[in-house]
């Protein structure tokens, strides 16, 4: 781990390592579920994206467009409707959405391919340590109403996950925390989502992102500065 005198710092140089561990299994994992999606016939779309989430809850269009406060709202209802025509989402009549039985079923067998290529991946490494660091920054992360975070944790955990899954869709979840976070410090600059994709490195960004780390640091106070070091370290070898 690099050397690290404040804790935004930490925060700082965990994020990307953290996305890197998390899109190494979704990457590992991409033809195994075009093959489930073919042999299902399945589109994944939302239903990867929104695996640990859907179990448990139901979400609207508005809750979609702060998860993907970023994306393109036409193409966010195509994908939506591709799911309402293969009966894998039912909309309830008010733009509630929710898991249809076929569309569990799907998620079901999504943890099993992300658990068998994560063991495989990350074979040898002390993924239930891990996993359990991942679980208690999470826990401390502040769940802001109206927020990403909100609206995906906690994610689901069935009875059995092995450690890897729950890692992977930990971390996965974790990054919404830091998302709210970089979206609170880009609005408090008075600027809109369009806005900041396109916003070029200056003064500006320096502040957003200084600010983004800040916020961000808050839940790893949870840890010690050891545990801090063997969440990096370890999550650095996943990748």
């Amino acid at each position: 781990m690099p050397k690290i005198r404040e804790l935004s710092e930490y925060a700082a140089a965990i994020a990307p390592v953290i996305d890197a561990a998390h899109v190494n299994v979704h990457a590992s994992a991409r033809r195994a579920v075009t093959e489930l999606s073919e042999t299902s016939g399945v589109s994944p779309g939302l239903l990867n994206d929104l695996r640990f989430t859907l179990p448990l809850r139901s979400l609207t269009r508005t809750d979609l467009g702060t998860i993907y406060r970023y994306g393109d709202a036409d193409g966010r209802e195509s994908g939506i409707q591709e799911h309402l025509r293969e009966g894998t989402l039912a909309d309830d009549g008010d733009g509630t959405l929710r898991a249809t039985t076929a569309g569990l079923e799907f998620i079901r067998r999504l943890y099993e391919v992300h658990g068998a290529v994560a063991e495989r991946i990350w074979a040898g490494r002390d993924l239930p340590a891990l996993a359990g660091l991942a679980g208690r920054v999470l826990d401390h992360a502040e769940r802001v109403p109206g927020g990403a975070l909100a609206l995906m944790a906690p994610p689901y955990e069935p009875a059995g996950a092995a450690p890897g899954v729950l890692l992977f869709n930990r971390l996965a979840v974790l990054r919404y925390h830091r998302a709210d976070t970089h979206a609170a410090a880009w609005q408090a600059e008075g600027l809109s989502a369009a806005e900041i994709v396109g916003l070029r490195d200056g003064p500006v960004r320096a502040r957003i992102e200084a600010a983004t780390n800040l916020r961000a640091a808050a839940p790893y106070e949870i840890l010690s500065e050891d545990e801090r070091q063997t969440l990096y370290d370890g999550l650095l070898k996943l990748i």
